[in-house]
């Protein structure tokens, strides 16, 4: 991992402030997401944005931002919570559509179901008015770096 990054994580865990860490990501800057921790969770945001949106009629945010916005939210929770000495590596990721995203702020949790030596599962919910009513799910595997051994 590139000392900077590190660097940056590091310092957001002793902060709790995770912005200077997502201004090293450029599509998280580009579609906007914030990270909060919540005692022993991880709450990302996107806020609404005009750039954002796919379909002008409704107006409703486009899917494949949404789809970015949950990678990007399971990816920086991994590196958060695991310890892991790398940023993961994405191998599969399932997407359901639940309800049209709107012309709002969007949230998204993660919670990794498992984690092993080499890749982690994680399961991803994003929503606009409760987190009862997501806008979409989604399963994310992710190949990890080992820890060293001794």
């Amino acid at each position: 991992m590139k000392h900077q990054f590190k660097t940056r994580l590091q310092q957001a865990h002793e902060r709790g402030n995770y912005e200077a860490l997502l201004n090293l990501i450029p599509y998280a800057k580009l579609i906007g997401v914030e990270c909060t921790r919540l005692g022993d969770e991880l709450l990302f945001r996107m806020p609404a944005n005009k750039d954002n949106i796919g379909n002008p009629i409704l107006p409703a945010i486009h899917g494949g931002v949404i789809a970015g916005f949950m990678e990007l939210s399971a990816a920086l929770h991994l590196l958060v919570f695991t310890g892991a000495p790398g940023v993961p590596k994405i191998i599969d990721f399932s997407l359901d559509y639940l309800r049209a995203g709107q012309f709002r702020d969007t949230y998204a949790k993660c919670q990794v179901w498992r984690q092993g030596r080499r890749v982690a599962n994680v399961a991803i919910t994003a929503w606009q008015s409760t987190p009862a009513e997501p806008i979409a799910t989604a399963r994310a595997h992710f190949k990890i770096e080992e820890t060293a051994r001794p």
